[in-house]
């Protein structure tokens, strides 16, 4: 395979997983840091490292609006609860 159709493979997964993620909103950053270490915040913060990496402007904001297409601030308030107790409790667990 060239290295041109790895990348653009890798590109339609990326854009895949973003899109299952916000078709599956009801899905907590809190479960996703439990469950898989990572959440949708670790994602733009990857964005927006691999753009400076590449010397591509992307601030911290854009690439959180990138990953939950829309504002970060819109969507806490629309999407995140409040973390229960068990969940930062297995959290918490999984960091020790």
């Amino acid at each position: 395979m060239d290295k041109a159709t790895k990348t653009e493979l890798e590109a339609a997964a990326f854009r895949r997983l973003l899109k299952h993620l916000d078709d599956n909103k009801q899905v907590q950053n809190i479960d996703l840091m439990i469950t898989a270490d990572f959440c949708r915040n670790c994602l733009s913060k990857w964005l927006a490292a691999e753009a400076k990496a590449m010397a591509v402007p992307l601030s911290d904001d854009e690439a959180r609006e990138w990953v939950y297409k829309m504002p970060y601030s819109q969507w806490k308030s629309d999407h995140q609860l409040p973390a229960t107790d068990a969940q930062m409790a297995a959290f918490n667990a999984k960091k020790k």
